[in-house]
């Protein structure tokens, strides 16, 4: 009794389905269409600065005890550093990078960052850069990944970095 009964819900319910209109897993809305791509490029000078009274990044969490070569293992700053347009931090302020660093390699020093760079005056105001990446701080060139941005720089993606930050953009 109890089987014929299981089976006679499940033939209402299919018959029911079958009977449903069927639409699809589509709508009828215009296919999305990426804007076209555009390249910027960038120049500017990060000012990271861990001395004095007015300190820009500051250590946030550092291991009791490593075992590793380089003792700053693990470390973890939060910076909120000025972005200039020249070397000198008395150049004009164009933005400010902020974010999380960690010190992520045991044998030399290397960090992982996460840094949004967001710009605060000119063409950019308003916009910012994302940052992501392993950054080996011993290597004198290295690459960095781009995973976003905002306004301008909204769905930015790619990006090649030296310490002075010469950043290509695309978006």
């Amino acid at each position: 009794m109890e089987k014929s009964l299981i089976l006679a819900w499940i033939l209402v319910l299919s018959t029911a389905m079958a009977l449903a209109p069927c639409r699809g897993y589509y709508s009828d809305a215009e296919p999305y269409v990426p804007a076209p791509k555009k390249v910027t490029h960038l120049h500017f000078f990060l000012h990271d600065t861990m001395s004095g009274k007015n300190p820009t990044a500051v250590v946030v969490a550092r291991p009791n005890m490593t075992t590793a070569p380089n003792k700053s293992f693990g470390t973890v700053a939060a910076i909120d550093d000025l972005i200039t347009v020249g070397p000198n931090v008395t150049s004009k302020v164009i933005g400010n990078a902020q974010g999380l660093w960690v010190m992520t390699d045991r044998d030399v020093f290397g960090l992982t960052v996460y840094i949004d760079f967001g710009f605060t005056e000119g063409e950019f105001n308003g916009s910012s850069i994302s940052i992501f990446s392993r950054n080996p701080i011993a290597e004198t060139e290295r690459e960095l990944a781009v995973v976003g941005g905002r306004g301008k720089f909204r769905m930015a993606q790619g990006g090649d970095a030296i310490i002075e930050y010469n950043v290509t953009v695309i978006h």
